[in-house]
């Protein structure tokens, strides 16, 4: 499990997963300090288990989220506005789940 973008996500070798936009080019190289490590039976989740574990992930490029449509009003003052967003993630491929005893 990793964290990033303020958000945590479960993540195995060779996924595929979409986080917040990272601001780093398709093709790179990108790594993550990973806050839960689950090997079988194993489960390393305190800070000085988890000093040595690294996730390691290859940015693929990026995508866009679902549009969202807002509608604000305010009643007896004809007050009326539309607003919309549409997220950016990164789509990145995890390589390498690696822990160092």
């Amino acid at each position: 499990m990793i964290k990033t973008g303020g958000k945590q996500e479960r993540v195995e070798e060779g996924q595929r997963v979409d986080v917040e936009l990272l601001g780093v080019a398709a093709g790179e190289q990108v790594e993550f300090k990973p806050l839960l490590l689950v090997d079988g039976a194993t489960v390393l989740s305190s800070p000085a288990d988890l000093a040595g574990a690294r996730v390691a992930a290859r940015v693929v490029g990026e995508t866009k989220g679902p549009k969202v449509r807002g509608f604000v009003y305010k009643a007896k003052t004809r007050g009326r506005r539309t607003w919309g967003h549409r997220q950016r993630y990164s789509t990145i491929e995890v390589t390498a789940i690696t822990r160092e005893v």
